[in-house]
């Protein structure tokens, strides 16, 4: 076995290439643990002992590759098969070599076989439930995250009618009532602060369910900057919209609404006085979007970052960094592109484009 090792190993990756998921992978990566495993194998036989087995088993190379292989894509049935693939063409080369695998000697290559499918698979198991758990935890700081500027909003509304009806006899039980609203919702916006502190370890890879249909550009940028209005304040940030009044894209809704708010949002952060403009226009292939601000701008050494998750700006407090890595991975789950032009002292434009409904 040690001396036809790779013409074994060849054997089986042609085998095992056949597998859906093993095709795109290089011989090193095909190959993984099965080198060493073989070594294993052959050991054993040697010493043709069930503590030997045992020890092949719980200490070799069979659990990491079980974790590895979900990382290259594999489902758990493939996981199984090239194993017994392995076991396929070690029966063969002992056959071809006139010393067929009976008795002690099958027992010993099925013993450890099997147990290292069952090693593999346990840590695959477990890969696979830690990535489930990772993508809830990832889907539970976006939303959280989304929930912050409408928060911000009504706090805001509140706290001018606080101010409006608070010393107004005749409205103090309104002005009690808004004092309650207040207060609610600053509890809640902690509550949202938290669970984005419990997950600081987010990525963002989210599995997204688009639900795509035509829709009206116009009126959801509109109703957007109506709620938005309270946190750019009464004067001093200005907010356009120039998006076309019969403009219709394909998109899911839901997801282009918290794009488009995460993006003004951001703006209105960075443009404490001057102005905000969200337009949109059909291209080639579909449709391109803008949120141009005349803020503060961005240094060109963060422009190449500013998508990434929990890039924030030293110069800022309170941002966690997920807005704009929202941004980008809801617009590329549309098969879009997100992009960002920007001078400092000039402001910036942050684009993205959405492609045209296929027939």
């Amino acid at each position: 076995m040690q001396r036809e090792r790779e013409e074994l190993l060849t054997k089986w990756r042609e085998r095992v290439r056949k597998l859906p998921s093993a095709r795109h992978l290089d011989t090193p990566t095909l190959n993984d643990h099965m080198p060493a495993f073989l070594d294993e194998l052959a050991a054993v036989l040697r010493a043709r002992s069930d503590e030997s087995i045992h020890e092949a088993v719980c200490e070799g190379t069979p659990a990491i590759h079980g974790a590895q292989r979900a990382d290259n894509g594999f489902d758990v049935v493939e996981v199984v098969a090239e194993y017994n693939i392995l076991r396929e063409c070690v029966y063969e080369l002992a056959e071809a070599g006139g010393k067929p695998l009976v008795r002690r000697s099958a027992h010993i290559v099925n013993r450890l076989i099997d147990g290292a499918i069952g090693s593999a698979v346990k840590t695959y198991a477990t890969q696979k439930a830690l990535e489930v758990q990772r993508r809830r935890e990832e889907y539970l700081a976006f939303v959280a995250h989304d929930l912050r500027t409408p928060l911000s909003a009504i706090s805001l509304a509140a706290g001018v009618l606080e101010l409006k009806f608070g010393t107004n006899e005749a409205g103090t039980q309104v002005g009690r009532m808004v004092k309650t609203l207040r207060r609610n919702v600053l509890h809640l916006g902690s509550l949202v602060d938290k669970v984005l502190d419990e997950n600081t370890n987010l990525r963002t890879e989210v599995g997204l369910k688009l639900e795509r249909r035509e829709l009206d550009l116009w009126p959801l940028v509109e109703a957007l900057v109506h709620d938005l209005h309270p946190v750019a304040g009464t004067d001093s940030t200005k907010l356009f919209n120039e998006v076309p009044e019969d403009l219709v894209v394909y998109a899911d809704a839901d997801l282009l609404r918290r794009v488009f708010q995460n993006l003004i949002a951001n703006a209105i952060k960075y443009t404490p006085v001057g102005d905000v403009t969200i337009s949109a226009r059909a291209v080639e292939g579909g449709f391109e979007c803008s949120v141009r601000d005349t803020g503060e701008g961005i240094p060109a050494n963060r422009l190449d970052k500013v998508f990434e998750p929990f890039e924030t700006d030293p110069n800022k407090q309170g941002g966690v960094g997920l807005g704009l890595a929202i941004v980008k991975t809801f617009i590329e789950a549309h098969e879009g592109t997100v992009g960002v032009e920007s001078t400092v002292g000039a402001g910036s434009t942050f684009w993205f484009t959405l492609p045209a409904r296929r027939n």
